[in-house]
């Protein structure tokens, strides 16, 4: 019994789906023989042309009637049907009818016909028959039931045909994976077996693939069921909201046994084709060609009935055809077997290296060899390997640049000569550690970096120097972190240390070489501000002349004047104080004319910047031009060299002078000198009123000898940034928004 709801909601949805007719009577009669009471059911339409009810279904059908066919009629049936709605059995057997013969002819009495019409506008009968000795009172109740889902039914909107009008055998299950209904395919293909058989045709795991289905909330497709012979492949489509899976599957059995077979085949043509890579040939004991594998052709360029026949040796290189043809004549003989490597003539003309493995081919009795076996492979790639290995470490010791190879755990494992020779060491001496002739510093980075970059970019680099385990002077390197692998996927790593002391001098003569030029800059700047500088000083010298004759006055008149003494007192300390400014200045142009080494050291640009200005102040004021300082208070700090920097920022300011100078003759003008941090740099800049610069002056103004000036050297701007570069930072000019230029300097914060 549990199988009847399943089978009738099977039938309902096929009705609702309008399916064929045939399909539809199917689903019916199989859901009702699920009753155990039910010996049989039969659908009949109602056949107009012919006045008679013909079957519906594929199933068993009932006799002919008695009589002549072309006589038959099943009017009176019809119509007492219509009027009455059910008839049990044995009423129909006593009518004159046609169906009444066929019910005498199977021997069918007990049960029941009701009107019921499957089609719409269709006639139909359904004919139950019930086993002996069951009552026939509950057969109303299944009429009323029948024609109240039928009625409501054909009232309601068709819905997916998407299970009933599935060509592929469908069902429906729940989330228990419980089947609900089946489509005809499906039953078709289940046939009359009980409805439990067609877990025959599923997965073995199809309870899972339901909850997975459902809980992934995605179709799973591609499910092989074995069903004897019989190979299924299933889909699941879940529909989340209704917990229910559509299970749709199709016939693959032929597809799967060609697909396998085609692997089969697949696989041994495989095998055969990578085991016949090698060339395999028999020869006679005096090398001629009996017979090769077509690997001839992909290795030699001849196919094998072009080698039989031929002699061997007339593929060797000639430099080996004498000493290698006896050698293996000789151990044939001897042992049978042979191994030789050699240069062999493709046929296009070059040479490729050859492995032969040659076997003898012994008469039974004689013990003469008659025959020989070979296997020959291409080798060329692996000599040719081998080769560059011996060339590259011929290139590694000849190397005048040190190499090391190491591991992550820092174990050196070889050292070329160079590298010996920097460190110290002897042919002989066992290889340091790398922590003993690496700063520790560096060798942080290394292990915080270095391995896990090389690793992933294959290259790291670093500038250190090399410490000799047995003590000296340690040798400045670019050192460079190369990652490799070995044939068996293993890593290994190796340093290349270029040697820079050339450079390192290079680079600190050329540091003496600006520094002097610096130098001889600011003797020229002071030169040109010569003026200047003596109005500074005498400016000092003359109050002090002043204090000091008033003062002389005022002794003399010590007895007469009670306040003589208090005069003279003033007067003094006026002296000091213009003695003081006029020592600051000579001493601020001592500091401004130092030579020597650059002193890198943290500086307060504010207080820099304030001291240029000071230095330019009196050509500022000459030339009409006042300078706005816009130096916030509390700047971070930045890493240069006091002097060098102060003379960046006169030139900068000079040439800002002169600029508003050519602008405003003879008119006041303005100057901004300002200082501000910005991603991680200390910005500087200069702005002036002056005519500015076109786009091709502003390419050019940094070139060395390059100036618009008449009487300029066209070195200051060049130098200015250079010596900025030296401490990290840049020098940049562009035109201002406010017309004039504008210079910024970038110095990276300490």
């Amino acid at each position: 019994m549990t199988q009847t709801p399943v089978r009738l909601n099977t039938w309902l949805r096929l009705q609702r789906e309008d399916v064929l007719l045939v399909d539809r009577a199917d689903a019916l009669c199989r859901a009702l023989r699920a009753c155990p009471e039910v010996r049989h059911a039969y659908y009949l339409s109602w056949q107009a042309g012919a006045r008679i009810y013909s079957h519906e279904g594929s199933g068993q059908q009932l006799p002919p009637g008695q009589g002549d066919p072309l006589q038959a009629s099943d009017e009176a049936l019809a119509s007492r049907l219509e009027l009455e709605g059910r008839l049990g059995l044995d009423q129909v057997r006593q009518m004159d009818c046609w169906l009444a013969g066929r019910l005498r002819r199977a021997a069918i009495s007990h049960g029941q016909l009701f009107a019921l019409a499957l089609e719409e506008g269709l006639p139909g009968l359904l004919l139950l028959e019930v086993k002996e000795g069951v009552s026939l009172d509950w057969l109303g109740w299944v009429y009323e039931l029948l024609t109240t889902l039928v009625g409501s039914v054909n009232g309601l909107l068709r819905a997916s045909p998407l299970l009933g009008h599935d060509p592929q055998p469908s069902l429906l299950v729940d989330a228990e994976a419980r089947p609900l209904e089946l489509n005809a395919a499906l039953l078709t293909l289940l046939g009359e077996a009980p409805l439990a058989e067609v877990l025959r045709f599923l997965p073995v795991n199809h309870a899972s693939l339901v909850r997975a289905c459902l809980a992934q909330k995605r179709a799973i497709e591609g499910v092989e069921a074995q069903c004897g012979e019989r190979v299924l492949i299933w889909t699941y489509i879940p529909d989340p909201q209704e917990r229910r899976v559509l299970a749709r599957c199709r016939e693959a059995t032929a597809q799967i046994l060609a697909e396998r077979e085609a692997a089969r085949a697949r696989r041994l043509y495989r095998l055969i084709t990578e085991n016949t890579t090698d060339l395999i040939s028999r020869h006679t004991p005096e090398g001629r060609f009996l017979d090769a594998s077509p690997a001839s052709w992909t290795l030699l360029g001849y196919w094998p009935e072009e080698l039989r026949g031929q002699f061997a040796q007339c593929l060797f290189h000639p430099q080996e055809l004498a000493h290698l043809v006896q050698l293996a004549r000789d151990a044939l003989e001897q042992d049978g077997y042979y191994t030789m490597t050699y240069r062999i003539r493709h046929r296009m003309g070059h040479y490729l290296w050859f492995e032969t493995a040659s076997r003898a081919i012994r008469e039974t009795y004689t013990g003469a060899v008659v025959e020989v076996v070979s296997v020959s492979r291409d080798i060329t790639a692996r000599v040719e390997a081998e080769e560059n290995k011996r060339r590259l470490a011929e290139v590694v010791e000849a190397n005048t640049d040190p190499v090391l190879f190491v591991d992550p755990a820092g174990h050196i494992t070889y050292l070329n000569p160079a590298a010996r020779r920097a460190l110290g060491l002897g042919p002989q001496q066992p290889a340091p550690a790398l922590d003993q002739i690496v700063a520790a510093d560096d060798l942080a980075r290394l292990q915080r970096d270095g391995w896990r970059t090389a690793e992933r970019h294959g290259v790291w680099k670093i500038d250190t120097r090399l410490q000799p385990p047995a003590g000296g002077a340690s040798v400045p390197v670019s050192m460079v972190l190369l990652a490799h692998n070995t044939a068996g996927g293993e890593r290994y790593y190796s340093l290349v240390a270029r040697d820079m002391t050339e450079r390192e001098l290079r680079e600190a003569q050329q540091r003496r070489h600006q520094d002097e030029l610096a130098h001889t800059a600011r003797l020229v700047t002071l030169g040109e501000l010569a003026s200047g500088i003596a109005h500074e000083i005498n400016q000092p010298l003359a109050a002090v002349m002043n204090y000091a004759g008033a003062s002389q006055r005022y002794l003399q008149s010590l007895g007469n004047n009670p306040k003589a003494a208090e005069r003279v007192a003033q007067g003094l300390e006026r002296i000091t104080e213009h003695a003081h400014h006029a020592s600051e200045v000579i001493k601020r142009l001592r500091a401004f004319l130092r030579k020597g080494q650059r002193r890198m050291q943290a500086l307060d640009v504010a207080e820099v910047a304030r001291e240029a200005v000071r230095l330019c102040a009196w050509e500022a004021v000459a030339s009409q031009v006042a300078i706005e300082e816009q130096l916030p208070e509390n700047l971070p700090s930045v890493y240069a060299d006091r002097v060098l920097l102060e003379q960046v920022l006169l030139n900068l300011l000079r040439n800002a002078i002169d600029a508003n100078r050519e602008a405003h003759p003879g008119r006041d003008s303005l100057i901004w000198l300002g200082a501000r941090v910005g991603k991680g740099h200390l910005i500087i800049e200069v702005r002036d009123q002056g005519p500015g610069l076109g786009e091709e002056e502003l390419t050019r103004i940094f070139t060395p000898f390059y100036t618009s000036k008449p009487d300029g050297l066209g070195l200051g701007l060049s130098m200015s940034r250079s010596i900025i570069e030296g401490f990290g930072g840049s020098l940049d000019g562009m035109p201002d928004e406010a017309g004039g230029l504008l210079m910024r300097c970038c110095l990276p914060l300490q």
